[in-house]
């Protein structure tokens, strides 16, 4: 294969003179199909490439001065340390100089370097990503989404012939695949659930526009382009130059990380990382076109590696590799499309009996929706999951509409597939048979998991409580013990105890064994 000559520019900026600050040499290059990074220790810098893809023109001087300057505008959101500014390349005569005096030739992003091994994605081969760094994450993220921008023309880009336009061209692209990397059976189902959903669910995007979750998003979130460095995670290298990619559903940003580690058989991951983001948004309806997303990004992804077994300059063995990583997302995406039986489980007992422990657990085994009454009843009286609520917060008429919007939420989602676990002391004998009533109309599977354990570990939980969205303290607990209305025997049959004292993994046993 013939050298590529580098251009004279990237040539002077791999001399360690060309930079006012020391360097690490030798200078290392990196470059994509779009640009050139140049890395020289405390400070990356990168410049666009003058190419016009269609979905991306960065062809003239202007149009890259412009797109510098969004990259720097937008990763500033979620990586205002990594990003530090756009200097401008003067030439005198065959010398270039950075941030120089005289006319601009070129326009580069500043950054501060970090080093690889902090990315979500080399942290998660190093068997170095926990679930609490993908809660950690769900909560970064909320409060990214919170304060992206959105109005009437970003809005416009959750029309559902907008949002379909990339399914169908997915579609047509991957086509030629068929009886390679893609099968038939895969190609058709896929397609006509995404159809189906489009034509069925109409009423569900619009909603989804009229409560402003369609919004400047990042546009490219998945696991390589998340860092944890010194101690914060940071969101970087976001869509700046196509704004279909960017201007999209809140789910869209999200399905980007929970495909990833759903790939990588991690659920449990992925499960954590979900549900802290809807329980921080309030958004469990966002769960609805999750699916949807999920599909796309895993679609994307095999027909993007499927790209590599048409150019002629890639080698066989490389070409076999993308064939079985491009089945794998072909497969993953069909996968997302299969039917599920949904169920309902209600948590039970008093407060700091365990249960939204118990439920947190159950929830990463069964890769379930979890909801919290605590995070609904404050989603309700708006206030933030962090601060304590007043009195008006716990009335009997704001208790009744916290239940109604659990059970309606479960409902929803149950019938959609899910298993929901719905997370509240679920006390009372009307709570209960709203929740049997609706499962019996909807013919959902239900279990109600009451979690128990004496009364000193209980108080003791409640003592050393800190930390969590729960307001409950010890002093309630005697009237909580008074106001407990027995299980009928119609509600027994739905019943496992849940001793919270033993290992969580002996009562699953036992949960398992049990027919539901």
């Amino acid at each position: 294969m013939t050298e590529v000559t580098l251009p004279a520019l990237i040539q002077h900026m791999l001399q360690p003179g060309f930079y006012p600050h020391p360097v690490t040499e030798p200078i290392q290059l990196c470059q994509t199909h779009v640009s050139y990074v140049l890395l020289t220790g405390d400070y990356a810098y990168k410049l666009k490439k003058p190419v016009n893809f269609g979905f991306l023109d960065f062809s003239t001087l202007e149009k890259r001065q412009h797109f510098c300057q969004e990259e720097l505008r937008l990763n500033k959101r979620g990586a205002a340390e990594l990003y530090l500014d756009v200097l401008p390349v003067t030439q005198q005569g065959e010398e270039y100089h950075l941030a120089g005096t005289g006319e601009p030739v070129e326009y580069a992003v500043k950054m501060r370097e970090f080093p690889q091994e902090t990315l979500l994605s080399s942290l998660f081969e190093q068997g170095k990503l926990h679930e609490a760094d993908l809660e950690e994450l769900g909560q970064v993220v909320a409060q990214y989404h919170a304060k992206t921008q959105t109005n009437d023309y970003i809005q416009s880009f959750g029309e559902v012939p907008q949002v379909r336009a990339a399914f169908d061209e997915n579609y047509e692209q991957t086509e030629k695949y068929i009886g390679k990397p893609q099968t038939q059976q895969q190609f058709d189902e896929t397609k006509a659930f995404t159809d189906k959903f489009f034509a069925e669910r109409q009423e569900l995007f619009q909603q989804r526009i009229k409560n402003n979750y369609i919004r400047e998003c990042h546009g490219d979130l998945h696991l390589r382009n998340i860092c944890l460095w010194q101690d914060k995670i940071l969101l970087f290298d976001c869509i700046e130059f196509n704004e279909p990619f960017r201007f999209v559903d809140v789910m869209y940003d999200i399905a980007y990380a929970v495909m990833d580690l759903e790939a990588q058989q991690r659920q449990d991951l992925s499960n954590a990382y979900f549900n802290t983001y809807v329980e921080q948004t309030g958004d469990w309806e966002g769960l609805e076109v999750l699916p949807i997303y999920l599909i796309r990004q895993s679609y994307v992804r095999a027909k993007v590696t499927s790209f590599l077994l048409d150019d002629p300059g890639v080698p066989e063995a490389v070409k076999e590799e993308a064939t079985k990583t491009a089945a794998k997302y072909y497969k993953l995406a069909w996968e997302y499309t299969q039917p599920k039986q949904g169920r309902l489980i209600l948590m039970s007992g008093l407060s700091g009996s365990g249960k939204s422990t118990t439920a947190k657990y159950l929830a990463r085994q069964f890769n379930a929706i979890h909801i919290r009454s605590d995070a609904v009843r404050k989603h309700l009286g708006g206030i933030p999951l962090s601060e304590r609520g007043g009195d008006d917060l716990y009335t009997p008429e704001m208790t009744q509409k916290t239940y109604a919007r659990l059970l309606n939420l479960g409902t929803i989602l149950a019938n959609q597939g899910f298993t929901v676990i719905l997370d509240a002391k679920y006390d009372r004998q009307q709570q209960r048979q709203e929740a049997i009533s609706q499962a019996e109309k909807y013919q959902l599977p239900l279990q109600i998991i009451h979690c128990t354990a004496p009364v000193e570990v209980i108080q003791e939980r409640l003592i050393n409580r800190t930390g969590d969205i729960a307001d409950a303290t010890v002093d309630l607990l005697a009237s909580q013990l008074k106001q407990a209305e027995p299980f009928t025997e119609l509600e027994k049959s739905y019943i496992h105890i849940w001793d919270t004292t033993q290992p969580q993994q002996t009562q699953l046993k036992l949960l398992s064994e049990k027919k539901v």
